[in-house]
């Protein structure tokens, strides 16, 4: 008989859970023409979770990730990071991109601090 805990029902939950996060900072004019169009992913994904970070108002969150370009996307499946990096605000682009980082994993190893934020906002959100 294993002695190891059971999965809380936040940890079954989470652990397919498709995580968009967008980073961004309130002084990024690029920032706010994005938030039309991540508000239209999050309507074409219903069953993901969208999550608008401002990296300057949640620094404690962001931890050691250094976002340098703004809007910057973090796609993760579950505790998997599948993609981080800066994006244009086109949403036909956005598309593309969640599609492809859901259905392909991402080989190689993540950036450890994103990889640490991934963990965060699916345990915090």
């Amino acid at each position: 008989m294993s002695s190891a805990p059971l999965p809380t029902d936040a940890h079954q939950r989470h652990a397919q859970t498709t995580l968009v996060a967008c980073l961004c900072a309130a002084w990024c004019r690029t920032c706010d023409s994005y938030h039309d169009t991540f508000a239209q992913l999050r309507q074409q994904f219903p069953d993901y979770r969208f999550i608008w970070v401002d990296t300057e108002d949640d620094e404690e969150l962001i931890g050691d990730l250094d976002v340098e370009t703004f809007p910057t996307l973090l796609i993760g499946v579950g505790e998997q990071l599948r993609f981080i990096g800066p994006v244009t605000p086109q949403l036909a682009t956005a598309q593309r991109l969640l599609e492809s980082a859901v259905q392909s994993p991402k080989a190689g190893t993540a950036d450890p601090a994103a990889q640490a934020l991934l963990v965060r906002l699916q345990s915090s959100c």
